[in-house]
């Protein structure tokens, strides 16, 4: 007998051995993937993805990919809910609630959770109280502050009578939602839900949902911006998947929103509260330095610094602050006095937005006022000028002024003697152009925080 015909059997038994173990190991890794590849998961957790992996297979597969599957945090650590909660529900056995709010979160993430409540972002809900609000529920309509307002600010979830989510409050994922357990915000506004990856929430696509537009384009000023070109330029050594992310240590190659106003760097953790890092309030009529503004702005400097020098950053600053001041005292501050003495005057009646002028000056600081100061906060010079600063003056002098002196006659006259106001009386000569340049340099140039 030949040595092969020995040696056969060995051989087929140690192939069956192969294909019984490795079916095995396929059988098991299968089971495993179903729930995760490492951590063991509770029973009710498993429970649910057994019917869930059913019914909603994309919501298992995402929830799948995350760092709480990775940790053994699933369905019903999340969603599990005491009866007691406004939000509750019996649900096969198990008493959940659909809502995950920043009290449940705090449960594992108390630092993230305190920062983010400390935030402007947690207080976005008290929009449904503003101005803004008005304009949406009650000058355009209900449905569109349901389905336009109150998906980036929040709504105020409430619940009817059996146990439901109202359709009128509920889905919504505004970063200042009001919940049924009476915290503010939703974490899932920026983590969206089930994966939670840490690169979506460091993308500017992920902020660009509520900040964009006429009157908070914040991404689109970054995509015009240095800084977003090289984004895009270079997103694949963006690293946004790193546990760390720390600029300058883990990826250098450009910043994105989450690096300036929440990012780490070598000298300061990251933060949930992007308010720490503002030195200017730039959303208001008229703008105004933020508490604490001399160690904000030295927060957003050590973000700056690690990619600029020094005089860099200084002298933007400079500029910055000149263009702020600038629409502050140019136009910001006139358009409010004009506005307030015609309401002394009663030329302006108690009602919002039920007269042009209104309109008008709401327009200037809200949409054209901020896009101009969000150019100059974010290094966007179309946005600065074009669609800022040129749709300022024409919105006052054009607009503002003629409507508030046809309402008053002699209403502006006092404000449009100033000497940034000089040039509407006429042609100008060349000596009379440089003493408002010189003006200007003069009352702009040195302005600034070191």
């Amino acid at each position: 007998m030949s040595k092969k015909l020995i040696y056969l059997p060995i051989i087929v038994l140690i192939a069956i051995l192969v294909l019984i173990t490795s079916g095995c190991k396929v059988g098991k890794n299968k089971e495993l993937n179903l729930y995760t590849s490492r951590a063991i998961l509770t029973k009710e957790t498993k429970t649910c993805i057994e019917c869930h992996t059913k019914k909603q297979p994309s919501l298992i597969k995402s929830w799948q990919k995350s760092a709480h599957a990775e940790s053994g945090v699933g369905c019903y650590e999340c969603h599990g809910a005491n009866e007691s909660d406004p939000d509750a529900f019996e649900h096969f056995g198990f008493t959940v609630a659909v809502i995950v709010s920043p009290n449940d979160c705090s449960r594992c993430h108390s630092t993230e959770a305190a920062q983010f409540l400390a935030s402007h972002h947690a207080k976005a809900g008290e929009v449904l109280g503003s101005l803004d609000n008005y304009l949406g529920e009650v000058v355009e309509g209900i449905s569109a502050s349901v389905s336009g307002c109150q998906q980036c600010h929040g709504s105020k979830v409430e619940v009817d009578e059996k146990g439901h989510l109202k359709a009128e409050t509920w889905p919504n994922f505004g970063i200042g939602r009001i919940n049924p357990d009476g915290s503010s915000g939703a974490c899932s506004a920026c983590h969206s839900r089930h994966d939670f990856t840490l690169a979506q929430a460091r993308s500017p696509e992920t902020c660009g949902k509520c900040h964009m537009g006429p009157d908070h384009p914040q991404k689109e000023v970054f995509e015009e911006s240095k800084h977003g070109i090289a984004y895009r330029t270079h997103i694949e050594e963006m690293n946004l998947d790193s546990p760390t992310w720390v600029v300058g240590r883990d990826y250098s190659a450009a910043p994105t929103c989450a690096t300036c106003h929440a990012g780490a760097t070598e000298n300061q953790s990251r933060t949930h509260d992007p308010g720490t890092r503002l030195s200017w309030n730039i959303r208001a009529p008229i703008s105004f330095k933020t508490e604490n503004s001399k160690q904000k702005r030295l927060a957003m400097k050590d973000v700056c610094l690690t990619c600029h020098n020094p005089n860099y950053v200084d002298n933007f600053y400079k500029q910055y602050d000149s263009g702020v001041e600038l629409y502050n005292e140019k136009f910001a501050k006139p358009a409010k006095l004009i506005m307030d003495r015609l309401k002394k005057a009663g030329k302006v009646d108690p009602t919002p937005f039920n007269e042009k002028i209104e309109w008008t000056y709401f327009e200037l600081w809200h949409h054209e006022g901020r896009r101009a100061r969000n150019g100059l906060a974010m290094l966007g010079p179309d946005y600065t000028q074009w669609h800022g600063f040129y749709d300022i003056a024409e919105k006052f002098y054009i607009e503002l002024v003629k409507e508030a002196e046809e309402l008053l006659p002699g209403v502006t006259k006092d404000i449009l003697a100033r000497t940034e106001h000089k040039w509407l009386e006429g042609k100008m000569t060349a000596e009379e152009r440089k003493k408002v340049i010189d003006y200007y340099s003069k009352r702009y140039g040195d302005k600034g925080e070191d």
